[in-house]
């Protein structure tokens, strides 16, 4: 190896082979920085082979690649970065050695000035005497300048975002992740359902966001405001900027409980609940306790909305309630539907319509909830009728469960990335962004037409990680998403419709049907629900272990 020493801190030298990790470490370096492209020249080592080398003899490992004739600011805040992060000494290389003296020269100018950087490169052998006005001007003032830069930025630490940084480090775990969301706690909100049917406790569904957040990802607690894709950056709440090579859109839904008149001021109180809101599902279960007799309301909202089944899911647990303690016949339950089905995959309406008779519920569909008066206890719908007009009408209630609107997140809809809808506009098998190559979408933000559920952001993860690292090194996408999604209707307590299905309403079952029938009601896939899927939500999905959705990267993208 030739290893040039500039500073006590950093040393560069020409390529290095896993071989010369175990000598690196014997040397005393403590870290390396790779900051040669794959695919440079024939029969080069790739920047994961080398970085399997130094994890294995105990090294750190960064890549930052770069062209010596296009090294942007992104590229030195990189190196800036991972110089501030790795154990001392690092060895930084590339083919020559003069890419990374350069980088570092870069990120050092502006603090330590032109002459003393370039004085420290030619001591190490590296003439830089042609970068002296790049140097000279690093530490000029320039408020659009980027305060950060990663390899990865992912925008969302949900379900999907969590996930998609988990499969990404377990293919490629030298890669520089940074994830922006400003929530200090993570729900496994499809227990909610359950919360309002007095099977979970709602402690159990969240858990704290640093324990879930995956080792070696650089975690922002702040919001993202906006995007800017034509600069490989996003804008936080704060005012800074991160720039990225690749980003991973996860911002999730916005649920739109202002488009209601009059919720929010008595959502929680008055008979009015929902169970897509963690403080409000254990309301849900008390007023099903306590219902005794009387009108009890359930809404659905236009589509799209997350876990679409959700709304039916709390009917069905309260009318089960009801139907087991010799109540059924004294409560009155309504569901309105802005939809004109009961559920969208014709398959699975004749099990769901068992219980509707069961539990004697009365079918509203194009029903639309508008204003709720939760002191007069009074609810307001706009139904379409048949000659295409549109006519409001009041029902009172003693429960009303609302399922509130959903759209886009503003900064989503009113950026770049957006679609006319206001989703982030990717093609539906790539998951890849139509106009930003270097920009992927997943979970409920993405303008896909599967059913927006935890069960498809567990299927699109580690599709995502696949594509994205494809792109990264320059090779065709492998991977296509189907529009997985799975909805378990929770249509008694023991008893579930699981409800699996993809793009077009295509039935896409997990099992043989003789294990599970997911359109007829199952007392497995009720054990599925309550016992299993908690676990491998947040052991296997969130830890990146593709259980049942490892993506088949040997078929061709269409």
């Amino acid at each position: 190896m030739d290893i040039r020493r500039i500073n006590d801190s950093i040393s560069v030298s020409p390529q290095i082979t896993p071989q010369d990790a175990h000598e690196l470490i014997r040397l005393g370096f403590k870290s390396i920085i790779s900051n040669r492209p794959d695919g440079e020249e024939a029969g080069q080592l790739t920047a994961q082979a080398v970085c399997m080398a130094a994890e294995g003899a105990g090294l750190e490992f960064r890549h930052i690649p770069v062209v010596a004739s296009s090294i942007g600011d992104r590229d030195i805040t990189l190196f800036a970065e991972a110089m501030k992060q790795l154990p001392k000494p690092v060895l930084a290389f590339c083919r020559s050695g003069t890419r990374a003296a350069t980088l570092w020269a870069l990120s050092e100018a502006p603090t330590r000035g032109a002459d003393i950087v370039l004085a420290a490169a030619k001591s190490a052998g590296y003439d830089l005497e042609r970068f002296r006005a790049r140097l000279q001007s690093a530490g000029a003032a320039n408020d659009q300048k980027v305060s950060s830069a990663c390899d990865v930025l992912v925008v969302g630490a949900g379900a999907a975002g969590i996930a998609a940084a988990a499969s990404l480090l377990k293919r490629r775990k030298c890669l520089n992740i940074i994830l922006v969301d400003p929530s200090e706690r993570h729900a496994y909100q499809p227990g909610w359902t359950m919360v309002g049917g007095g099977i979970f406790k709602p402690e159990d569904t969240v858990r704290p966001m640093a324990d879930v957040i995956p080792r070696g990802v650089k975690w922002e607690r702040t919001a993202v405001a906006e995007f800017e894709p034509d600069h490989d950056r996003v804008v936080l709440a704060d005012g800074r900027r991160i720039n990225y090579r690749m980003l991973v859109a996860a911002p999730g839904i916005k649920l739109n409980w202002a488009e209601i008149e009059g919720l929010e001021e008595t959502l929680g109180r008055n008979g009015v609940t929902s169970n897509y809101r963690y403080d409000s599902a254990p309301y849900t279960w008390s007023l099903v306790q306590n219902l005794k007799g009387g009108r009890a309301l359930f809404t659905q909202p236009p589509m799209p909305i997350k876990c679409a089944g959700a709304p039916q899911k709390a009917l069905y647990l309260s009318g089960d309630h009801w139907f087991r303690k010799g109540r059924i016949s004294d409560i009155s339950i309504e569901f309105h539907n802005a939809g004109p089905v009961l559920f969208g995959v014709k398959e699975y309406v004749p099990a769901l319509m068992e219980y509707v008779r069961k539990y004697h519920v009365g079918l509203n569909f194009g029903s639309r909830l508008i204003a709720v008066d939760g002191s007069r206890k009074e609810a307001r719908f706009a139904r379409a009728v048949a000659d295409g007009s549109v006519v409001e009408e009041t029902r009172g209630f003693d429960m009303i469960h609302v399922c509130p609107p959903q759209v886009a997140p503003d900064f989503v809809s009113a950026s770049p990335l957006a679609n006319q809808a206001g989703w982030i506009e990717v093609d539906e098998a790539s998951l890849q962004h139509k106009r930003f190559a270097n920009v992927f979408s997943l979970g409920d933000a993405a303008g896909t037409s599967n059913a927006k559920t935890a069960a498809a952001a567990r299927k699109q993860a580690p599709i995502v990680a696949e594509n994205l690292i494809a792109v990264l090194d320059g090779r065709a996408m492998p991977a296509a998403y189907d529009g997985y999604g799975s909805c378990p209707l929770t249509v008694e307590r023991g008893k579930i419709v699981l409800a699996e299905f993809g793009y077009g309403g295509k039935l896409l079952p997990t099992f043989p049907t003789w294990i599970i029938d997911g359109t007829k009601p199952s007392s497995l896939a009720w054990y599925l629900k309550s016992e299993a899927l908690p676990p491998i939500y947040w052991h296997g999905m969130l830890k990146g272990r593709e259980w049942l959705v490892s993506p088949d990267v040997k078929r061709e993208v269409a």
